[in-house]
């Protein structure tokens, strides 16, 4: 038996975001594996109990103004405390004490701030390569999820195989499809949209090429039916002024709408009443959105670079990002085509399928006991 402790602050923190859903996911769904280990899951406040009442007695509750506090001393003093075996960080590792008084496991989702500096934020890109070099140091494992991601952090860190395992994200499981005349109505209703639409859903950074979709999507004005609108759904933020400013330019105003950010239990009927999800992201540790929209039976292009390939198999169709023209292309393709639409609702179906948050948990569980077993033989 382990005792496993947990930084399950994510969870809380970036809750709509493929962080905030993998940390939930994973502390959820270790709970559930219940396999006869101890766990300390660490939370800010009491706020676990708006995401799941049912797993109290296993919490830690730390207050939210005391972040360093709680980083360089409680964290520590627990572990020491509470004679925990290993200790895992799954926001990049990014808050990992210092002091080091047990196995130390971070997941690390990708390498953006390295590979696409220009693309964060100043006080994250600070943050993250001034932290990085000593947590990659620190930890006995690292766990990423995706293929393409262990390639970049072995490569950048120069980490053996063994260190770096992959465990693959998954859509939650409110992404089903909705019957697409009450997802459309919910859509109406809720959002103000009443005409066929493409839809795009995730940030404004210049990494996930929105513009590139919004040229594309002018492109294709006269290939497809006048009705059609562009929504895209994310939080505004730095870079979203820049966008409007290009619709503005090419006169699309009453062609694309954007609805700021929806949340969770909002995007299933985004997804199943649009006709087409677009996600021409140029780099993605994993992207969970195209595996969302598959999920709910959406037929999806996205990009063949990165990770993307290997989460959405053969059943999106895949673009070059860097190339407007091919999207559009493929865009008119799939929306003058039902056959094609109905053959990739089906297999974006059975792919999505594959990929289960109960998965991830048995073999991040499975990764901790190996890495455990391994360091017990060498004592």
């Amino acid at each position: 038996m382990m005792k496993i402790g947990v930084d399950a602050r994510g969870a809380i923190w970036y809750r709509g975001t493929g962080i905030g859903t993998y940390t939930y996911q994973l502390v959820k769904n270790l709970h559930l594996l219940n396999q006869s280990h101890e766990y300390r899951f660490f939370w800010p406040g009491d706020e676990y109990k708006n995401l799941d009442p049912s797993v109290d007695e296993v919490f830690n509750s730390i207050e939210r103004s005391k972040d360093k506090f709680w980083e360089e001393v409680h964290i520590p003093m627990s572990v020491e405390q509470e004679h925990i075996d290993l200790f895992h960080v799954p926001q990049n590792g990014i808050g990992l004490p210092a002091k080091k008084g047990c196995l130390n496991v971070v997941t690390v989702h990708d390498l953006i701030p390295y590979i696409y500096p220009e693309t964060v934020g100043r006080g994250y890109l600070k943050i993250f390569l001034s932290e990085m070099p000593r947590i990659m140091e620190q930890a006995d494992l690292v766990i990423t999820v995706s293929e393409h991601s262990k390639r970049d952090i072995q490569r950048i860190f120069q980490l053996p195989e063994e260190q770096v395992v992959v465990t693959y994200e998954a859509p939650e499981s409110v992404y089903q499809p909705i019957d697409k005349i009450a997802a459309q109505s919910y859509v109406k209703e809720k959002f103000g949209i009443d005409s066929r639409y493409i839809l795009y859903i995730g940030g404004f950074s210049p990494r996930k090429n929105v513009k590139g979709l919004i040229n594309a999507f002018y492109e294709i004005q006269h290939d497809i039916p006048a009705d059609y609108k562009l929504v895209l759904v994310g939080k505004e933020a730095r870079d979203y002024e820049e966008t409007a400013m290009l619709i503005e330019a090419l006169r699309l105003q009453d062609k694309v709408v954007f609805t700021g950010f929806a949340p969770v239990l909002e995007l299933p009927y985004l997804y199943s009443a649009a006709d087409l999800f677009i996600y021409p992201s140029f780099y993605e540790g994993f992207g969970l959105p195209p595996l969302e929209a598959m999920a709910c039976g959406t037929p999806t292009i996205t990009s063949n670079t990165s990770s993307i390939p290997e989460v959405t198999g053969e059943a999106a169709l895949l673009i070059n990002p860097h190339d407007m023209y091919d999207l559009a292309g493929q865009m008119v393709k799939v929306l003058n085509d039902e056959n094609l639409q109905a053959r990739m609702r089906q297999e974006g179906l059975q792919q999505s399928a594959k990929f289960t948050w109960k998965r991830c948990a048995e073999e991040t569980l499975a990764a901790y006991q190996t890495l455990y077993n391994r360091t017990r033989s060498h004592t």
